[in-house]
């Protein structure tokens, strides 16, 4: 295979990432893929193909920012830079080129860092077409090792929706049933509001349920 072929097949064995990282919190809080998920289904495939990413940065800038938070004033470093990615199979020697730009801010010894992690992850994300809605499902060995990616395995944490019920309780046999024990019994098992009979379902109000109940 050549370089392009081996950079088609790793594209074509993942299909999409789950967004599992948090920044911020509240009505600033976002959701992203992490640079370690995106580096954990890529690179063993780099590994496999025998290609490597060479990584050179070709130009930085950096600028002060200085602004105003709820517990004071605070000064940030954001971080301009343009890199350089180049795809190199080992085998042949074969490249592939491509310059990409991207910002990071953070406090001043970091910012320069979190531009380069945003380049590395983005970069990958961009060139494969990686989508990272959080719809979207993960690639095949997400499917074999996490049954929440199988859409035929039923969700434990939906809720089951009900039946609609059909006939209720009248007011006359709730009075008998509140005389009698037994009665009472019978129509709070019979009455249940979930069970189908002769496609029926039959219910009670709450307050039935509740006067009914003081007999168990």
């Amino acid at each position: 295979m050549n370089i392009y072929q081996k950079l088609l097949q790793i594209q074509s064995k993942i299909n999409g990432l789950e967004k599992n990282g948090t920044s911020g919190s509240g009505n600033y809080g976002y959701k992203y893929v992490t640079g370690a998920k995106v580096l954990e289904f890529i690179r063993p495939q780099m590994n496999e193909l025998g290609l490597i990413l060479k990584q050179e940065i070709l130009s930085i800038e950096n600028q002060r920012q200085d602004y105003t938070t709820k517990n004071g004033s605070k000064s940030e470093i954001l971080s301009k830079v343009m890199m350089k990615f180049t795809w190199i199979d080992v085998e042949t020697g074969d490249k592939d080129e491509n310059l990409f730009g991207a910002n990071g801010q953070n406090d001043w010894e970091k910012g320069l860092g979190s531009a380069l992690t945003y380049a590395e992850r983005y970069f990958l994300l961009k060139y494969f077409h990686i989508p990272t809605d959080e719809d979207d499902i993960d690639n095949d060995l997400r499917k074999k090792t996490d049954p929440k990616a199988d859409p035929t395995q039923p969700d434990a944490g939906a809720k089951k929706e009900l039946p609609k019920v059909t006939d209720w309780l009248s007011e006359e046999k709730f009075k008998e049933a509140l005389r009698d024990k037994e009665k009472a019994l019978k129509a709070l098992d019979f009455y249940d509001g979930k069970t189908i009979r002769n496609n029926k379902v039959y219910g009670m109000k709450k307050d039935y349920r509740i006067e009914l109940e003081k007999h168990k």
